[in-house]
């Protein structure tokens, strides 16, 4: 090859590998953008469900369902390979927000990084409000709808117990495909752990005998008063109540005893009509719990406060507070206390009402 035809061939490789690298770059470039740039074409709120056999082809095919119309198969091909997704993406449902990228995705869906939603049973449900509220949950498989609490129970592996007061109160994670009996085994098995920790720190001079007693009495405290503070000292009067051979003599459990016919109003009539849950005609505890105690209620009977209080009555401020008292005289006189509240809210919502409808006449 003469001089001159080297240069020119040396000239034309030079223009080759130039181009090859520009090339190379611009490729470059456009997968970087690709792998992190923000998925084009979805709004927040948005999912993407991976199921048993979905390959990255089939997932890059339901993320164009959604919307999506980021990158070329043979970019997430590349990506997923770079990644060490490739045939490893993990099935559950994942998010979609607006500045997810790809490569958020595909590490999302390799580690499996699913969507985690959460179910709260609240301190105080019965048992209706719970099932009630697991019936509402949409995201949840349901298994226990067409059960009666009998066979739900034989399902949990429990046959023979009551369902009341078995399900602690706290807030529980589930994933997509889970079920309403799987949150119900995780709250009776918690219930089971903070009920058993509650009866090894209870006082040593308990009337209590039993973890389920203990259960019933932490369900009626629960029941009586939402303020923390008030809860030793609510358990310690009625466990004064216990020793001494009084009657509970507590509304909630009327109104349990009551069942779907309770209309929100506790009448004389219902005090003194005799059920298993009425602690104003029996002595004792009721058969069952009457309401899911939450961790508190469980602490302020294994620990109640020491006194001699023995009465009770709402403050009738709307602090949700009550007034305690040692003797009946005491009791009598706070309740004197409340009436008197009471009729004064009663005529301020009268007052006020009086004023608006003299407003709107004007």
């Amino acid at each position: 090859m003469s001089r001159k035809s080297g240069r020119r061939f040396g000239g034309l490789l030079f223009l080759l590998l130039l181009s090859a690298a520009v090339a190379g770059t611009w490729l470059w470039q456009r997968y970087t953008s690709f792998a992190d740039a923000p998925l084009a074409g979805i709004e927040n709120g948005q999912t993407l469900v991976v199921e048993p056999g979905d390959s990255l082809p089939a997932v890059v095919r339901k993320l164009r369902a959604t919307g999506v119309r980021t990158g070329e198969p043979i970019q997430w091909r590349a990506l997923a390979k770079q990644l060490g997704a490739a045939g490893k993406l993990q099935v559950g449902e994942y998010e979609l927000e607006k500045n997810t990228s790809p490569r958020k995705l595909l590490v999302a869906m390799r580690d499996g990084r699913v969507v985690r939603r959460r179910f709260t049973i609240v301190e105080g449900w019965n048992i209706r409000e719970l099932r009630a509220a697991l019936k509402r949950a949409g995201e949840l498989e349901h298994e226990t709808d067409q059960l009666d609490d009998a066979a739900l129970m034989k399902a949990l592996g429990h046959p023979g117990q009551h369902p009341e007061g078995r399900f602690l109160p706290e807030t529980y994670l589930f994933v997509r495909g889970d079920s309403d009996l799987d949150i119900l085994s995780r709250a009776h098995e918690a219930m089971d752990k903070a009920l058993a920790a509650a009866w090894e720190q209870r006082h040593e001079d308990s009337v209590l005998k039993t973890p389920d007693e203990m259960l019933v009495l932490a369900s009626i405290v629960e029941k009586e008063t939402g303020i923390a503070e008030e809860r030793p000292r609510i358990a310690g009067l009625f466990e004064q109540r216990l020793r001494i051979g009084m009657r509970l003599q507590t509304d909630p459990t009327v109104i349990y005893g009551l069942g779907a016919s309770y209309d929100g109003n506790i009448r004389k009539v219902h005090l003194t009509t005799d059920t298993p849950y009425n602690t104003y005609t029996r002595a004792g505890l009721p058969p069952t719990p009457i309401a899911m105690p939450g961790v508190d209620a469980l602490q302020a009977v294994a620990r109640p406060a020491p006194g001699e209080d023995l009465f009770f009555v709402a403050v009738g401020d709307g602090s949700g507070r009550h007034l305690f008292a040692r003797t009946l005289a005491e009791h009598d006189a706070n309740v004197q206390r409340y009436l008197q509240r009471y009729r004064q809210a009663r005529a301020a919502e009268r007052a006020g009402a009086d004023a608006v409808q003299t407003q709107e006449r004007q």
